[in-house]
């Protein structure tokens, strides 16, 4: 059975203005990495992503109910070799006492992902999508793209 790896690939915060939020990242001294876009703001921290995303997205594609703080506003993405892990892994979360949030299905941006929720409810999204490289380390690289570090 397909193990959860001990990394994360995205960490994903819902924003209220995602403007806002890419600015304040950006005077944080960080670099937007090319693959962002209009509706998505990418910064590499060395072979992990900070995304930022709309937090009424990030809750609809999560499959929970958006709201305030106590509402969703980040949730922990780890990106996997092969589709056939996403299956795997959220069967392992329900078996280890966790739920399913969104069975895999195929967001607009290509791939396939799946959510569960731990016991408390932390939402994991996991994903395979064939645009992205997972070194050998699991370090994932946007657009197949590498650092020259590996």
């Amino acid at each position: 059975m397909t193990a959860l790896r001990p990394n994360i690939s995205f960490i994903t915060l819902g924003v209220t203005d995602l403007d806002r939020s890419r600015s304040f990242y950006a005077s944080m001294g960080l670099e937007e990495h090319p693959s962002s876009g209009p509706k998505v703001a990418f910064f590499d921290m060395s072979g992990q992503i900070l995304a930022l995303f709309p937090r009424d997205a990030l809750a609809e594609d999560a499959g929970i109910a958006a709201g305030t703080t106590e509402g969703v506003t980040v949730t922990l993405s780890q990106n996997v070799h092969e589709r056939d892990d996403i299956d795997r892994i959220l069967n392992r979360a329900v078996e280890a006492g966790g739920r399913i949030l969104v069975e895999p299905s195929s967001p607009p941006w290509g791939g396939v992902r799946g959510y569960f929720a731990d016991p408390d409810g932390n939402p994991w999204e996991i994903a395979w999508n064939p645009r992205t490289t997972i070194d050998p380390a699991g370090r994932v690289h946007l657009g197949g793209k590498t650092t020259g570090t590996e």
